[in-house]
């Protein structure tokens, strides 16, 4: 007879704030075995990333445990759609200081959307005391050879992004209360921030078009930089033509929009790289080209690095 899990216990809660979000049309054994089985159809081939977030590093201490489980799934979900893959499932491994229920309750409304939201059903993880950290492992899966790279642009190629970009870094300084302005605008910014949308349909559609393509985690220059030296190449980016949304423009000055828009980060949009006269995506921007050489440059005194950590 197998002994009762006691009301604490690690197993228990997560029975009850992670069972039941396992179903997946890839899915054979979700949650609750030593291992998830997953199914891929022939000829796929798997793309697996994982991405940690710490409290304090990755979100505020003052961040509701909702809107933590969204951005940590959706910042890991980005990559995927950088590789062109579409959505499998994810496993999530979450430390906690302390087993609150209505803590729990709420993050477990964050991580059900997300998963609504990307299709990626949680089929394992673990659960631990410590500081509040979470890392989220995504897997996909692309058609055989067909999975997109950073490595593969070329002299000549034209250099895209997917969206507007500066949104989150702004939306970061709206949540601290560093900047203010018309509550639209506000709002705008903060969505951006706390619910990023991957573009999972995109990537798949680039496949087969770019020649290389990466996420926008660590800010536009930082990420062309990582681009620019995986394919051998000099990236030149035009200021200019960097895209920069109105709720942006509305809460800052010129200049600080531009740092925001080249350097600040987690707007989780698409980089990429088209051979030149290739068609333009849908709703995308192209912001420059690719030439021979190394390393990026930018019209614009801007620092190129990202945030690190260490």
């Amino acid at each position: 007879m197998q002994p009762p899990e006691p009301p604490g216990d690690e197993f228990a809660l997560i029975a009850r704030f992670f069972s039941e979000l396992d179903q997946g049309a890839s899915v054979v054994l979700g949650n609750g075995d030593d291992g998830a089985i997953l199914a891929l159809a022939d000829h796929e081939q798997l793309v697996v990333s994982v991405d940690t977030m710490v409290q304090g590093v990755h979100f505020p201490v003052t961040a509701g445990p909702s809107q933590i489980a969204y951005r940590a799934v959706a910042a890991a979900t980005s990559d995927l759609a950088a590789m062109g893959a579409r959505p499998v499932a994810m496993t999530l491994a979450l430390t906690l200081s302390e087993a609150n229920e209505h803590w729990l309750k709420d993050f477990r409304l964050g991580l059900a959307s997300a998963i609504e939201d990307f299709s990626l059903p949680l089929v394992g993880g673990d659960l631990t005391r410590g500081d509040l950290t979470l890392a989220v492992q995504v897997m996909g899966a692309v058609p055989a050879g067909m999975g997109l790279s950073r490595s593969g642009a070329r002299a000549g190629d034209e250099l895209w992004v997917s969206g507007c970009l500066g949104d989150a870094a702004a939306g970061l300084a709206v949540v601290l209360g560093e900047l203010s302005g018309p509550q639209v605008s506000q709002d705008s910014l903060t969505k951006k921030f706390w619910r990023p949308q991957p573009a999972l349909a995109l990537g798949e559609a680039l496949r087969g078009q770019a020649t290389a393509c990466i996420d926008i985690s660590d800010g536009l220059l930082a990420d062309v930089a990582h681009l620019a030296r995986a394919s051998g190449v000099r990236a030149e980016v035009a200021a200019g033509r960097v895209p920069q949304s109105s709720a942006l423009r509305a809460l800052t000055d010129e200049a600080q929009a531009l740092r925001w828009a080249l350097a600040g980060g987690e707007d989780y949009v698409l980089c990429f790289t088209l051979p030149p006269g290739a068609p333009a995506p849908d709703g995308c921007f192209p912001i420059g080209q690719i030439t021979a050489g190394e390393g990026v440059y930018c019209d614009a005194e801007v620092e190129v690095y990202g945030y690190r950590h260490f």
